[in-house]
């Protein structure tokens, strides 16, 4: 019972971390950076944060995989019609929507950026900042019970 906790603790602080970096990126230093038309100041918080970023994205993959195993056992029951399998399905879509847009800014916007390309690198901060939210909502949906089917 003591690694579930740790990995439940490691989980939430790395949903502290990626989410509250995207906040204060996406709530203080994308808005100035487009008030001023400057790529510069979002591209230095990039850099800086991707040294604590990257590894806490990657210890809530590790850590949710983990516990999602913890909890309803083989990844075939992740996809059940449960209230559980329900976050753990809605967080596997968050995570491919965070990858994606990863992938497509690490390599197609990124290496592009400049002043006049800022607004494309903007959208995918705003939406990976809105995952990241929705992330930490439906991790805490699970104190809850998780998420009741939809359709009912």
């Amino acid at each position: 019972m003591a690694s579930y906790y740790i990995a439940l603790a490691l989980h939430i602080l790395g949903a502290t971390i990626w989410a509250g970096g995207h906040l204060v990126l996406a709530t203080t230093i994308l808005p100035r950076a487009q008030r001023e038309h400057r790529a510069a100041p979002v591209s230095d918080f990039e850099q800086s944060f991707e040294r604590i970023g990257l590894p806490a994205l990657a210890v809530q993959i590790l850590t949710g995989l983990w516990l999602a195993h913890h909890l309803l056992g083989a990844p075939g029951n992740w996809l059940h019609d449960d209230p559980l399998a329900h976050v753990v399905q809605i967080k596997l879509g968050l995570l491919a929507l965070t990858l994606g847009l990863a992938i497509h800014a690490r390599y197609r916007v990124i290496p592009k950026l400049s002043d006049d390309t800022l607004p494309t690198l903007a959208w995918h901060i705003r939406l990976v900042t809105i995952a990241a939210v929705l992330f930490v909502l439906a991790g805490a949906s699970i104190r809850f019970g998780g998420y009741p089917a939809f359709d009912r």
